[in-house]
């Protein structure tokens, strides 16, 4: 399941589970002129090592 929440005029905030338990958190921010995103997550990975992702997205 992925769920969103509206956080503030340009930013989502992101959980995604599986089985019950959140398994990957994250934000997604749109720059103020709207020409690109910046989306931030943190997964929990295998044996508690959790690892962190962000991807810069422009648009063309």
């Amino acid at each position: 399941m992925r769920s969103y929440q509206k956080v503030g005029d340009r930013g989502l905030k992101m959980t995604i589970k599986k089985d019950g338990k959140v398994t990957v958190t994250g934000r997604i921010i749109v720059s103020f002129d709207g020409k690109s995103r910046v989306v931030s997550t943190r997964e929990a990975g295998a044996k508690g090592k959790a690892s962190t992702n962000r991807a810069v997205y422009d648009k063309q």
